[in-house]
């Protein structure tokens, strides 16, 4: 049996994981909904998967306190509080996480082994160009994608897919948080 692993991915409509602009977190769309479900799916027990550049981003983020004020949202104190697994070759620890490790070598090697090691489910939660390359590997059994109702063609920034293969999914389950947002759960297949 191995560990199902979970891409999970913010994005705008135009499919930006991330804006330069003055949106704010969640670009300005969270509600009572949506942080109520994002506890929910970080309360069981899981272990984190995140690629160098995002590690560096939240560590400094949630090590700051001076961040957005979403950055001390429950369901992220909870996120970090998870085991978590830093895919990277450059990195040296200690690292600045209560229970993270750094895994190097190739990404797809390191997470098949984790989803072969693993008694939990397996997520990640941005780390985009980590997940492309783990997508173009077979290895992601499910891209969430939570879409928030904006176009930020201006200031967007982090395309989600930019420069993925091509790929089928399959609409596992969809919801409508906050009467606005939605959250879409597929199952990847590369196309062809």
């Amino acid at each position: 049996m191995t560990a199902t692993y979970t891409f999970d991915v913010f994005s705008t409509l135009d499919g930006y994981g991330a804006h330069h602009g003055d949106w704010g977190g969640y670009w300005g769309r969270q509600g009572p909904e949506l942080l109520d479900h994002r506890l929910a799916l970080y309360s069981g027990d899981l272990r984190m998967v995140f690629g160098a550049a995002t590690y560096r981003a939240h560590a400094q983020m949630l090590a700051s306190g001076t961040g957005e004020p979403e950055s001390r949202d429950p369901w992220v104190t909870r996120m970090r509080d998870l085991p978590a697994t830093v895919v990277s070759n450059t990195l040296r620890g200690p690292l600045d996480w209560p229970d993270a490790t750094i895994a190097s070598g190739d990404a797809a090697d390191v997470v098949a082994r984790l989803k072969r090691e693993s008694e939990v489910p397996l997520r990640s939660h941005g780390s985009l160009s980590l997940n492309r390359a783990l997508m173009a590997a077979g290895l992601v059994d499910r891209v969430q994608v939570t879409i928030f109702p904006v176009i930020a063609g201006r200031t967007g920034a982090d395309p989600v897919f930019k420069g993925a293969p091509d790929f089928d999914l399959e609409l596992l389950e969809s919801r409508t948080l906050d009467g606005r947002t939605q959250e879409l759960t597929y199952r990847p297949a590369l196309h062809g």
